[in-house]
């Protein structure tokens, strides 16, 4: 099942970006629209390094404090595929990394993958294995 949702969106993901990216480029022009994706690219790289740097400094702190940093490693593993969608070239991919980069959509988003990886380990889709 799971394949199959992964190669439905390897096809339909750069079909819809083609197709935004030849749509935006017909209202503003070639030029402009492949500035506004470098420019995106940029500033979300920017922006992934500065939440990046701010999650880690959080996660240090509370492994100091000998607190579990649960939060800041979801936060991370947000900020980093913000990241890697902002990188990305288009518009659709853009939006929803800007949406896991901004610290308050990010969380409506992390409250959501709480919720399935909580439902997955209760199904036994996911097993936790600690070793002392």
């Amino acid at each position: 099942m799971a394949f199959r949702i992964m190669i439905l969106l390897l096809i339909i993901v750069p079909a819809l970006e083609i197709w935004g990216l030849i749509t935006v480029g017909g209202w503003i022009g070639p030029w402009p629209t492949v500035l506004l994706v470098i420019a995106t690219g940029v500033v979300g790289g920017y922006l992934a390094k500065w939440q990046g740097l701010q999650t880690l400094r959080l996660a240090q702190i509370q492994l100091r404090n000998n607190e579990l940093p649960g939060e800041a490693i979801l936060d991370g593993i947000c900020i980093l595929c913000g990241g890697l969608l902002l990188l990305t070239p288009g518009f659709f991919t853009d939006i929803v990394g800007f949406f896991l980069l901004i610290p308050y959509t990010r969380g409506m988003i992390k409250v959501f993958i709480k919720k399935n990886l909580t439902r997955m380990m209760q199904n036994g889709t996911i097993v936790w294995v600690s070793r002392r």
